[in-house]
């Protein structure tokens, strides 16, 4: 192991989901990955909404991301003198941006950062906003770096994690929260087997993440999602790595649908869990899970599988996208602002409350 050598990035940092043009906001569109790399101009911010709701973008930071460019093109439509008389009229636009996926904490964060800037800008208020932009984006992929950096500190050489959904490069600005941690400790040589859930109904984790991984040369092992707990059994697995939409002022997380159930089964097994988010996932407002709407989407997209239909007609279906784990079954949370052992409502406050 070189825990203290510097990490490659330009080895494990190869992908790019949101790309600012001068003129458009280009996505990677991450429904037709692995097989289908192309990329989808939005000229519009109800075409960013529209591309927000769809998945085309998807992991909470990119959400926060893209949304915030978003702005920066309804801004190009407005008239104004300054950022407030701006504000008015953009905030029909701001609201159609907020609605897009209401669970993910940095999309209403984002917006409420650029509502700030704007509000404290004179002329060159549209200006202003492609900065706010920018340094949204810019930010996130150093608190990735960061991140990366103090979670694989927390684990043994030698260990095996397992992560669910897809926290990488494709959910960030760049690099990952979870998958940068993962990417930090294969780079450090404290990680030598990972494994990914394949995360249904949209199979995050079968298409986008060991899809990511095959870029940067890791090896990763796929498995259905009902064999995470006999995986953990066999002791091949010290960690699950997981982000997060939203972490509440007691530690409860959101996260996508299954994580819940891998922590019960991590704790049975005495396997650790790791959330990986940066501070802007943190909600202090928020008190515990229980005050989260969790996001239901179509029930028809359990109905089949690419496209290919494998359900009866006239079957119902309940597909909730995230679920809350109880702060008491995480054993870190890891923010760009530090490490929370065992979180909950006090520790929580000691580091964000300010």
């Amino acid at each position: 192991m070189n825990d203290s050598a510097p990490i490659d990035y330009a080895r494990y940092d190869r992908i790019r989901p949101i790309q600012w043009t001068g003129d458009a906001l280009e996505l990677l569109d991450q429904r037709k990955l692995p097989f289908v790399v192309e990329h989808v101009q939005c000229h519009s911010s109800d075409e960013v909404a529209e591309a927000i709701h769809a998945l085309t973008v998807r992991g909470a930071p990119a959400i926060g991301i893209a949304a915030a460019w978003g702005v920066v093109l309804a801004a190009r439509t407005v008239d104004a003198a300054d950022g407030a008389q701006a504000l008015l009229a953009l905030e029909p636009a701001l609201q159609r941006l907020n609605a897009s996926r209401p669970t993910a904490v940095n999309l209403a964060w984002a917006l409420a950062r650029m509502r700030r800037a704007l509000a404290a800008a004179r002329s060159d208020w549209k200006q202003v906003a492609e900065r706010e932009a920018r340094a949204i984006a810019d930010e996130d992929l150093a608190a990735n770096h960061l991140m990366g950096t103090l979670g694989a500190g927390l684990i043994a050489a030698g260990s095996g994690v397992l992560t669910h959904c897809n926290t990488g490069s494709l959910a960030t600005a760049g690099f990952g929260t979870a998958l940068g941690v993962i990417r930090a400790g294969v780079a450090q040589r404290r990680i030598d087997r990972v494994f990914a859930g394949e995360t249904r109904p949209w199979l995050q984790g079968a298409r986008l993440t060991v899809w990511e991984l095959q870029q940067d040369g890791i090896d990763a092992t796929l498995i259905a999602d009902s064999a995470a707990a006999h995986l953990m059994k066999t002791g091949v697995v010290q960690w699950v790595i997981v982000g997060a939409d939203r972490i509440c002022a007691n530690g409860d997380t959101a996260n996508k649908i299954g994580t819940y159930q891998l922590a019960i089964a991590a704790r049975h097994h005495g396997v650790k869990v790791m959330v990986v988010a940066p501070s802007s996932t943190v909600d202090m407002a928020t008190a515990d899970g229980g005050q989260i709407e969790i996001e239901q989407r179509d029930p028809g997209e359990l109905f089949g599988v690419g496209g290919s239909r494998t359900v009866a007609e006239g079957i119902t279906a309940w597909n909730p996208v995230f679920d809350v784990t109880p702060g008491g079954l995480i054993d870190a949370i890891v923010t760009e602002r530090g490490v929370i052992e065992h979180p909950d409502r006090e520790s929580m406050a000691a580091a964000f409350a300010a």
